[in-house]
């Protein structure tokens, strides 16, 4: 058997499929999380991974889907499904406490489909690197929180989404895509933008126009965080949906 493992990506639109084909191990698992990775870049609505030519010959290496699933939670905020895992595979992942938070369906079509029906309340934006986008940003979150009654969240929500659109304009420089996703319970909100050095709280400045720098993100949102996005990067933030 080859040590090789192959990562097919299909575009199912709004859903994106990885078929994984090969062995999985230790030694493949970090392919694995590359291409599962590169997938939720391109912000799919759900992610599912088609199990049905892997060969897992080492049950840790199941972690990997575990991992996913809790990147995918924080950014983009989309479900992960697993489908069609062979018996042992099967078996691994019922028993595995760490895995138990990614669902696991017998049939990749009906997994397709339901993942796709579960779209998330979602509204995003591009933005040019101005200072009229932080103001744009807080009108975008503040109508989203309106329309989907999270009144005591919209506050909190402005002012960290303005934090995010204000470090790139400041910083980054590029274009940027702004994303708020209601999936409960928490609001999420993203910026990726076209840089990748990283978003880094320690390198706010503090008395910057327009904003109090990255520390205000940390200290309202419950979670926030930066990851690469294709050439750039991604910066989210996580905030209770009440």
């Amino acid at each position: 058997m080859s040590d090789r493992i192959v990562c097919e990506v299909r575009d199912v639109a709004p859903v994106a499929v990885v078929r994984l084909s090969g062995p999985l191990d230790l030694g493949t698992m970090r392919t694995v999380h590359q291409a599962l990775g590169d997938a939720l870049a391109t912000q799919p609505e759900a992610l599912v991974v088609d199990l049905t030519d892997v060969a897992v010959r080492d049950r840790l290496a199941l972690s990997v889907f575990a991992a996913t699933a809790r990147r995918a939670e924080e950014w983009p905020a989309v479900p992960v499904v697993l489908c069609a895992p062979p018996p042992v595979a099967a078996r691994w992942l019922a028993e595995s406490t760490t895995c138990r938070v990614v669902p696991v369906s017998a049939d990749c079509a009906e997994a397709t489909r339901i993942a796709g029906a579960a779209t998330p309340f979602r509204v995003r934006a591009r933005f040019e690197p101005v200072a009229e986008a932080c103001r744009r940003a807080r009108e975008l979150v503040g109508d989203a929180c309106t329309r989907w009654n999270l009144p005591d969240a919209a506050g909190p929500a402005a002012l960290v989404l303005s934090e995010l659109v204000g470090n790139v304009v400041r910083h980054a420089g590029t274009p940027m895509q702004v994303t708020v996703t209601l999936r409960r319970p928490y609001l999420h909100l993203a910026v990726v933008d076209g840089s990748g050095a990283p978003a880094r709280p320690a390198e706010a400045n503090l008395r910057a126009e327009g904003g109090r720098g990255l520390m205000l993100v940390r200290e309202l949102a419950q979670r926030w965080g930066s990851v690469p996005a294709g050439q750039g990067k991604a910066v989210w933030a996580m905030l209770p949906a009440t």
